[in-house]
């Protein structure tokens, strides 16, 4: 079970590999905001967990494993935001309470989150009658 600050990288590598195909330090330590001797011990963190394949002074893929534990990651935040931002709250500010919260959110609570998410993009209606309540 990776830490949340595995689940931190993972989450971020995938998103530069799908922007540029593969991730190299500098970018990791840019998105995280962290140095780069910080990322590259956790890439060799990572590797020896069997979630990157990482070459050292080269970039850094995520292994089968890591890139689903990646794509989890990113779902649990995506759905997060997403109530955030129906909330009216600034994305930004939703961003980084999904953040948090992607990492301790209970599998049911995320269940609940998604299908009333799926909900309110049916039903426009009751989407509108939402927006309306939270607005006062």
């Amino acid at each position: 079970m990776p830490t949340h600050r595995e689940e931190d990288y993972l989450e971020a590598i995938l998103h530069i590999v799908r922007r540029k195909g593969y991730a190299r330090v500098g970018d990791i330590a840019k998105h995280l905001d962290c140095s780069a001797a910080t990322v590259t011990e956790m890439f060799g963190r990572l590797s020896r967990n069997g979630l990157v394949n990482y070459e050292k002074y080269g970039g850094v893929t995520l292994t089968e494993k890591g890139k689903l534990i990646g794509e989890e990651v990113d779902r649990r935040h995506s759905i997060i935001k997403e109530f955030f931002l129906m909330l009216g709250i600034d994305e930004e500010i939703a961003d980084l309470d999904a953040c948090e919260i992607e990492h301790s959110i209970h599998p049911e609570t995320l269940k609940k989150l998604s299908s009333f998410l799926l909900l309110m993009q049916e039903d426009r209606d009751l989407r509108n009658k939402v927006q309306k309540s939270l607005d006062q």
